[in-house]
């Protein structure tokens, strides 16, 4: 369009830029505002080509504002903004304007524009507040029209001037003339402009000839000011015409003068006048005086009369002294080097000039304040460019006792000098440089008197640094400024602070000043700056304060702050900026805070701009580390009192005396503000810059959150410099490094909208890892004003605030940044869309981020245990103490999560509805994953509520609001799976609430709304299924089967009961949503009865597969019937057909995932089906069972080993081993079984493990924990724990061949030798008898002892190779435990000491004093109950074993006797045998045998073992849950085992219960462990024999006899094979399986018989074939164990027997002695 319709293309885009203009958009937000300058810059560009249509169409736009007619502060200020945007534009275009524009665009210009700015020029007075705006952009607007059309403009003012020639009226209209004042004027203009006022200046009325002798002098200026050169150049080469005009209209000007008040009015223009002839200023400071400028001549003796105070009148001197003023700032426009006369004329005049002007005992005045300054101001710049060395005038303005008038003069001068386009004659500023301490002072002076006339603002006070505090508290202020003099100085803090943002140097040298007092200094000028920031009051000063520190934090200024010690001295005072204007951002107290967000990061860039410059000055220093506080042991907690200090002590702080210690490369932060507890200020500074930049995430300006997010930029990159600096990891200075860099990449990218950033924005704050102060502080002050603002919505519009001060709070809380948000009674406004959307954000804030601050305050995890394998102390049973996953019920989060729980069901009538779809969808969507399990315990415990102590449902409207709620809440962050989920999901169950929120809703009845929920729960279960894997399940089987029975309710009768068509639909819907849960459910679920009704497991299951299945048929031939009414009908066949289609298939689901989960009790029920009369029945069948076939249904359970394959799988499940060694299942028992049960859980892990070559991994695990919660080396293996057990178990099992070995000999030896017989060993002496030697004694009994240690000492080699593992294990676990206890210090320093320094003896001595305190001593002490005598040893035997023991026993712990005093004479014996034991104990602990070199003697698992795990496991089933699911890594473990074994146990059902009476089955007997201690005892386990039998796989152990002596069975499978491969003919083997296919038996009882059921193991009883195919099997099996080959046999009568059959018990096996 742009190429082809230009002219439309332009409309277009005028029309664009027309619509939005703030009169028609209303209030600008970032959005508009990037538009707005968006099409600013296309209309400017476009002007460049079509510059007669932009202007045309801007002026018509012009004009139409302007005619506008507006009510409102509000619309008056768009209409201000709307005129702002006009004239900026039309003066951008102007200014480019081609040259080559036509004679018709000047025409156009003038008729059009022209009268349009002239309207802004007349019309705008002071009335109107923004008229100084709008004068100052029309100026610029016809500044930029003059200079391409000065002949349109010069024709307006020429005709103006003519009509006023011919004019008879006094009062007339001189707005055209005051155009000269506006215009661009150069050399050739200006003599236009002269010829043309001196043609007609005698002809106009006075009125017209003041104002043109007025506009004239303001246009000579302008020619000065902007085009210098010419005027120079008039000097050196003056130009006549030009001279002749000024001398013609100086002469006209001075025959107007013909009264003194005349003479006081034209005397500035002449001076001007006089100026412009350099030849008659010649010739006039001659002596002889031409008499043409004799006139000229009277006129400068006049003024120099006057200018002394000889003139006779005031006003005559006032108009002196402006016109020597004026003669002074145009000679400074003439280079000194000329030597030109007008400079003498100066010199004549300026002495006089400054004593007048200059005087503080008599002030000049006018009665005009402003003009006497700006004369004075004039003055002061001409006189320092005139002679910069002569100085006497700024010491008088800077005294301290001078006017403020002065200071401001002086003020605004320096600014004026150092700001204008210098020539190149003109002084630097650097001749002021000497005079900065007393600009610093009259700064701090003047902060302090503007802030004291503030009354209402007391929060700002000065700093009280060392020096300056001195210095302010001596000055003798009155008791409080008027306003005028407040309003006076605060003109002046304006000046002072513009003046420190054009050189800041001026106010930052320093010269013959030490560091420490030029950083005091600095950091008095610096605070008093920063302090200016926040004044709401003052908010020009506030924006100069700003710009003014942004100056102060360029390169070459810092280098300023301390020269001494630049890079120290910028953590400081920037530090302490930094965290007061945070602090203050934090609080609310900044209007324009998105602004001053702005500012910030230009802070932060130009900081960075400095770290980087000076990253190598100091390294050596490590300053970096030191200041930041790395490594400092300071707590990173929420509380926010560490991490802020009060205002004063912040300032404090910058005094040079309290942080900094004197001389270069040495000064450091104080140690009390580094490691002593309190934060470094710098590190403050950044936790107050995070909390900032936290914080304004949620504001409701999307500009203000893309700022922020651009400042974690600029945050990362100092964390960058930093650690390239101290070579430490990025993380160490933030911790979320790589979060804050995706922040500030998201800040570059274009967002959609408000929403969608906002939800970017929480999607990153769910990836914040680290709890840090900076966070966990956002968090909570967030809350607060959350908590605040949720106040206020919930009473709007009942509540109105009655006193000042909660107005204010809320005016800080909520929208301190936009005023017009909060009404004038300080209530709410949810009008204002705004303030609701604020809410909003924070409340995602908080969901967002409340997980990592919960993890600040419990590093430890969500659930705890203490496990009865703690200390002594605590191992009273098997109580799981778990912390309720809300933790503290007063935390903030927790209390966070209450609040939102209760606006579920907000029922406001104005925003209810709002805020209950807001919470819902930001809980369910943005909530973090860590706040899951207090969320699900939450709920648990409100919906437990809605049922009373019967269990009967509260039934209520809020109630099931909540429900409801509840349901989308949780299918929400089911669906939703965001990052980090399946970690935190499975740390609470859900199962409690998911039931009691069906039970709930089952009661709801049939309505509308009833079944939508229904409906929303049935896919909330489906999603639930879909998420199994990451869920957590206590009881997984049983809470499945519930909700199937619950579910299935649903379909059952209710599709056709509905009348009407559109409930019909719901029904069908909830009919398909009920099902595609109950697929999900049933897919891998065993049915599982409910206990306790006395059924038989398989009749129950049976019966309860029966029910489903049935339910199944019903509803699909309820699919077929409805079909069939459809096609008859019509009507809505189509929809209905679909919805029948999916719900059939849906249910044929379900009904192969129930057959394909329970084939071994379904398969009966369904089989039956295939043979259906009705076809479409059969159909159904064999689609099933496709569907089953597909799905890879497991045949195998319906094989008569099923039974012992689930128990294999379940000790396979047990002993499952994880990536990292850990053992999921074994360690959770471990943890969760009461202490009664230990020595039962002992035995089956030691058994179980050992049979699969993993008993060092159960011994690492056990021995690990142990270790880990001892207190020290002695209390280790001391107490009644499972480790303890385990240890003992496996001493008793693997080492009874090697103590009867060892100890047999010995113990015989003393007991039957005859040296031995009379012996004693008794020494106490309070037990020794009269005949008896105690020396004798202790010799006898220290040379039993040396005879039995040195033996022990010396049978390493015959240490058994279990054992071994054993000690081994011990010993590294050890090892491992106490450096993984030892502090980071000590590991750094030597991990081999880390163990000693912990305890004495280092971690061998475990493994000695464990092995002889449960394993040794035990059998020397008790030498019968070990089995190693026959009978009892004598009591004075007995007392000396005891005695040996003690003593073994203190070598083997490595400690003296202190305690016994008649133990101490062994001291020296037990002291010198320290190092022989210790040689021991290392050579059976250091290496570790492989586990093919490790003969496995329980690798036979009797069923004993097998069946107490499965009762261990059904009986903690829940606590193991409960266990794995606060305790589980899902990388390490992978699928999660306990699901696994859930499904198991299902299939298994409840172990056998035997009544307590009965003590054949009672626990003792089956933790019995004889049969395992004969196998290893006679080394049975080696025998080839054996090894034959366990291959077949057909023995098994169940129970014990009378006698307590394990029964054993045999397992006759495969009896036709067998019978096969014994010769037995095909025919007759035929002939026997028939005989036994499908046989029935029947149960005959007292008053009936039983139902037919099928036999499929064993033969008839009674029949005469039985004993012959028993035989057959029993051959088979003597045969294949190859006996006749074996060795082995047993003696009976003389007679060798090597096979036993048939006897009915086992004396001959259990008697035997070889």
């Amino acid at each position: 369009m742009a190429a082809h319709r230009p002219v439309e293309w332009v409309q277009a885009v005028v029309s664009r830029f027309d619509e939005q203009l703030p009169i028609k958009t209303g209030q600008q937000n970032t959005h508009t505002k990037v538009s707005t300058e968006h099409n600013k810059e296309c209309l400017i560009n476009i002007s460049k080509y079509k510059f007669s249509l932009v202007i045309s169409g801007l002026t018509t736009i012009l004009k139409n504002v302007n005619n506008m007619r507006i009510f409102g502060e509000a619309a008056e200020k768009n209409l201000y903004l709307s005129q702002l945007i006009i004239l900026d534009t039309l003066e951008k275009c102007l200014a480019g304007q081609p040259k080559d524009t036509m004679r018709l665009d000047e025409t156009m210009l003038v008729k059009q524009l022209l009268p349009e700015i002239c309207h802004f020029l007349h019309t705008c007075r002071e009335g109107n507040q923004h008229a100084a705006e709008l004068r100052n952009s029309a100026s610029g607007v016809l500044f930029s029209l003059s200079c391409n059309n000065f002949n349109a403009v010069f024709s307006r003012i020429s005709t103006r001037l003519q009509e006023l020639t011919v004019c008879s009226e006094d009062n007339v209209d001189v707005h055209d003339i005051e155009l000269l004042q506006y215009i661009n004027v150069d050399c050739a203009k200006l003599k236009r402009l002269l010829k043309e006022t001196a043609f007609k200046f005698k002809a106009l009325k006075k009125v017209a000839q003041l104002a043109v002798i007025n506009s004239l002098e303001k246009a000579f200026w302008n020619w000065v000011e902007n085009y210098p050169d010419e005027f120079t150049k008039l000097y050196q080469i003056p130009q006549t015409d030009m001279a002749e005009c000024a001398e013609k209209l100086f002469d006209l000007v001075d025959g107007f003068a013909e009264s003194t008040k005349r003479k006081a009015a034209v005397w500035p223009l002449q001076i001007i006048l006089l100026i412009l002839c350099p030849e008659i200023i010649q010739d006039i400071s001659k002596d002889v005086v031409d008499e043409n400028n004799m006139n000229k001549k009277l006129f400068l003796d006049s003024l120099r009369k006057a200018l002394a105070g000889h003139g006779g009148s005031r006003q005559l001197t006032e108009s002196a002294a402006i016109a020597c003023v004026k003669l002074c700032k145009a000679s400074t426009y003439i280079n000194w080097e000329d030597n030109s006369v007008i400079f003498l004329l100066v010199q004549s005049m300026v002495v006089d000039l400054k004593n007048l002007l200059f005087n503080p005992s008599k002030p000049f005045s006018r009665g005009s304040q402003p003009a006497d300054v700006d004369l004075m101001i004039d003055c002061l710049v001409s006189c320092f460019r005139i002679s910069p060395h002569n100085n006497q005038h700024f010491k008088i303005c800077l005294a301290q006792n001078s006017p403020s008038t002065f200071h401001y003069v002086l003020v605004n001068s320096l600014h004026r000098i150092i700001t204008n386009s210098a020539l190149d004659w003109w002084p630097k500023i650097d001749a002021v440089y000497c005079h900065s301490v007393e600009l610093r002072n009259m700064f701090g002076e003047t902060l302090h008197k503007a802030v004291q006339g503030c009354g209402a603002h007391p929060a700002i006070r000065m700093a009280p640094s060392l020096t300056f505090k001195e210095k302010v508290t001596s000055l003798k202020f009155k008791e409080k400024p008027t306003d005028l003099e407040t309003r006076s100085y605060k003109y002046l803090l304006l000046s002072m602070v513009k003046l420190i943002h054009a050189d800041p140097k001026l106010l930052l040298c320093n010269p013959r000043k030490q560091g420490p007092e030029t950083q005091g200094s600095t950091a008095e000028l610096i605070t008093g700056l920063v302090q200016l920031v926040p004044q709401s009051h003052m908010p020009e000063i506030a924006q100069e304060a700003m710009e003014a520190l942004l100056v102060l934090h360029q390169l070459d200024s810092i280098d300023l702050w301390n020269p001494d010690a630049p890079v120290e001295t910028f953590w400081e005072i920037s530090s302490q900026m930094l965290f007061y204007i945070c602090k203050k951002l934090t609080s609310h107290q900044m209007l324009s805070s998105t602004e001053i967000l702005k500012w910030l990061r230009e802070i932060l860039i130009c900081r960075n701009k400095f770290l980087l410059k000076n990253k190598q000055a100091d390294r050596s220093s490590c300053h970096f580390l030191f200041l930041y506080g790395v490594g400092c042991d300071v707590p990173s907690s929420g509380n926010t009192s560490q991490m802020s200090m009060d205002h004063d002590e912040l300032l404090r702080t910058c005094a040079p005396g309290t942080s900094l210690r004197k001389g270069k490369g040495n000064s450091s932060m104080d140690s009390a503000a580094g490691c002593s507890g309190t934060p470094p200020i710098c590190r403050q500074a950044q936790t107050k810059l995070e909390v900032a930049l936290y914080m304004f995430l949620w504001s409701p300006d999307t500009e203000a959150v893309l700022v922020a997010m651009s400042c974690f930029r600029h945050l990362c990159e100092e964390a960058d410099i930093r650690c390239g600096v101290d070579e430490v990891s990025v993380h160490n200075f933030l911790p979320n490094y790589n979060t804050f860099m995706e922040f500030a990449s998201v800040s570059n990218m274009m967002s959609t909208g408000r929403a969608a950033l906002q939800k970017r924005v929480m999607a990153l704050l769910r990836r914040i890892e680290h709890p840090t102060a900076g966070n966990t502080e956002a968090w909570e002050d967030t809350h607060a004003k959350w908590e605040q603002a949720t106040k206020l919505i919930l009473n709007y519009p009942k509540a109105k605030m009655e006193d000042g001060q909660a107005a204010e709070s809320l005016h800080k809380t909520i929208v301190k940044r936009r005023m017009s948000h909060v009404s004038g009674g300080g209530s709410i406004d949810l009008s204002d869309t705004d303030s609701l959307q604020e809410w909003i954000n924070m409340t995602g804030f908080l969901c967002a981020l409340g997980g990592v601050c919960l993890q600040q305050r419990s590093n430890s995890g969500l659930a705890t245990y203490s496990p009865p394998m703690g200390p002594v102390s605590e191992r009273k049973g098997s109580m799981i103490s778990v912390m309720s996953s809300e933790g503290n019920a007063d935390t903030p989060v927790s209390k966070f999560m209450d609040r939102l729980l209760s606006l579920m069901v907000c029922n406001h009538e104005k925003v209810g509805l709002q805020i209950r779809t807001n919470v819902k969808d930001l809980v369910g969507l943005e909530l973090s994953p860590a706040l899951y399990p207090m969320l699900f315990n939450k709920l648990k415990n409100t919906i437990s509520k809605f049922f009373d102590s019967q269990g009967q449902v509260l039934l209520t409207d809020t109630n099931t609001q909540f429900v409801e709620q509840t349901i989308a809440i949780m299918k929400n962050l089911l669906d939703n799976h965001t990052e980090g989920s399946s970690e935190h999901l499975g740390q609470a169950s859900i199962e409690t609430m998911m039931l009691n929120l069906v039970r709930y809703v089952r009661v709801l009845g049939n309505m509308v709304h009833a079944i939508q929920i229904k409906t929303k729960l049935c896919q909330l279960v489906e999603v639930m299924m879909a998420r199994r894997d990451d869920l957590s399940f206590c009881q997984e089987m049983k809470f499945r089967n519930k909700m199937v029975e619950y579910l299935t309710d649903w379909v059952m009768g209710t599709s056709n009961q509905a009348a009407d068509d559109d409930v019909k639909c719901l029904t069908r819907d909830l009919d398909q949503a009920s099902m595609e849960a109950v697929v999900s459910l049933l897919a891998g679920l065993p049915l599982q009865p409910e206990e306790g009704d006395g059924v038989e497991l398989m009749e129950a299951k049976s019966q309860l597969f029966l029910k489903y299945f049935t339910l199944f048929m019903n509803l699909l031939n309820d699919c077929s019937e409805v079909e069939d009414e459809n096609a008859q009908t019509g009507g809505r066949k189509r929809g209905m057909s679909r919805r029948l289609a999916s719900l059939r298939h849906c249910t044929v689901l379900a009904m192969s995932n129930l057959l394909n989960a329970n084939v071994d009790s379904g398969l009966m029920h369904s089989i039956g089906l295939g043979y259906h009369k009705d076809l479409q029945t059969r159909a159904t069948f064999m689609e099933v069972l496709t569907k089953i076939l597909q799905q890879g249904t497991e045949f195998d359970t319906l094989a008569e080993t099923v039974l012992a394959d689930r128990f294999e799988r379940l000790v396979e499940l047990v002993t499952m081993m994880g990536d990292q060694g850990e053992l999921p299942i074994a360690m959770a028992l471990a943890n969760v079984v009461p202490c009664s049960q230990w020595d039962e859980l002992a035995r089956v892990l030691v058994t179980l493990f050992d049979s699969r070559h993993l008993l060092y991994q159960l011994l690492w695990n056990m021995f690990s924990k142990e270790v880990e919660l001892a207190d020290s080396m002695q209390t280790l293996f001391r107490g009644n724990s499972l480790a303890s057990k385990i240890m003992t178990f496996c001493f008793k099992v693997y080492g009874a061949t090697y103590l009867q070995k060892l100890l047999d000999p010995l113990l015989r030896v003393v007991i039957t030798s005859s040296d031995w017989q009379h012996v004693s060993f008794e020494v106490d002496p309070t037990r020794l008898e009269q005949s008896e030697s105690l020396e004798e004694n202790q010799r006898n009994l220290l040379q039993m002892t040396e005879k039995f240690f040195h033996a022990i000492i010396s049978s390493s080699s015959e240490f058994p190779p279990q054992l071994r593992s054993v000690c081994h294990c011990l010993y590294q676990a050890t090892c491992h435990s106490l450096l993984n206890k030892a502090t980071v210090k000590e590991k750094k320093e030597n991990k081999k000491s880390v163990v000693s320094q912990r305890f004495p003896q280092n971690s061998i001595g475990a493994v000695g004093s464990a092995m002889f305190l449960r394993f040794i001593n035990p059998a020397i002490v008790s030498p019968y109950e070990a089995g190693i005598l026959d009978k009892k040893p004598p009591p004075r035997i007995e007392r000396g074993l005891k005695l040996m023991s003690k003593i073994l026993q203190s070598i083997a712990n490595h400690v003296l006797f202190t305690k016994e005093e008649h133990m101490r004479p062994f001291n020296d014996f037990v002291k010198s045998n320290f190092d022989a034991a210790r040689r021991f104990f290392l050579d059976i602990a250091s290496d570790c045998p492989t586990s093919d070199a490790v003969n496995h003697s329980l690798s036979f698992i009797s069923d004993g073992n097998v069946l107490a795990l499965h009762r261990l496991l059904w009986n903690n089933q829940e606590k193991i849950g409960q266990y794995l699911s606060s305790n589980r890594d899902h990388k390490a473990v992978g699928r999660r085992p306990f699901d696994k074994m859930a499904t198991l146990l299902a299939y298994l059902g409840p172990p056998e219960h035997k009544p307590v009476a009965d003590t054949h089955w009672s626990s003792l007997n089956l933790t019995s462990s004889k049969f395992e201690e004969f196998m290893t005892r006679h080394q049975v386990h080696e025998k080839e024999e054996f090894k034959a039998l366990k291959t077949l796989s057909i023995f098994y152990q169940a129970g014990t006899s009378k006698a307590g002596n394990p029964i054993f069975y045999y397992v006759a499978r495969r009896l036709w094979k067998i019978l096969k491969k014994m010769g037995i003919p095909d025919h007759l083997n035929y002939l026997l399986r028939n005989l036994y296919a499908g046989q029935e038996a029947t149960v005959r009882t007292r008053h009936r018989t039983t139902d037919w059921f099928q036999i499929g193991k064993g033969v008839h009883q009674g029949c005469i074939l039985s004993p012959c195919l028993f035989n057959l099997y029993a051959e088979y099996i003597m045969r294949d164990a190859g006996l006749d080959e074996a060795q082995t046999e047993i003696k009976i009568a003389r007679r060798n027997i090597n096979n036993l059959r048939y006897t009915m018990t086992s004396p001959l096996w259990q008697k035997a002695k070889n």
